[in-house]
């Protein structure tokens, strides 16, 4: 259970990372409508959920794991700007997530 929820909670994180990307690559009428807008509230909003998540998540997770699962938020935020954003990504960049999955798996097994 704790495992799960840390993993939904590395995902929210990393969805909110692509609302703030997605954000900062538009063009806003003002300096304050850049940081006050929907997808900026929205990407806070879900950062401090996935807080909330997390530290739900610790109850169950040892500590020397938490850190672990966390580096899979790279990932997540690589696939989802490949499908959302449309960025492409280099050969280099995903065997760098592929040995990132590898590390996670070789640790958590």
């Amino acid at each position: 259970m704790g495992t799960t929820l840390y993993l939904a909670s590395v995902a929210i994180a990393s969805i909110s990372q692509l609302l703030l990307k997605k954000s900062a690559n538009e063009k806003h009428e003002s300096f304050v409508k850049s940081y006050l807008n929907v997808l900026v509230v929205s990407a806070y909003g879900l950062l401090s959920i996935s807080m909330v998540l997390t530290s739900l998540a610790y109850r169950t997770v040892p500590l020397a794991l938490g850190p672990i699962i966390e580096t899979l938020g790279i990932v997540f935020v690589a696939l989802l700007s490949s499908l959302i954003l449309k960025e492409k990504h280099s050969k280099r960049f995903i065997l760098g997530m592929f040995f990132i999955i590898l590390g996670v798996i070789v640790a958590y097994g």
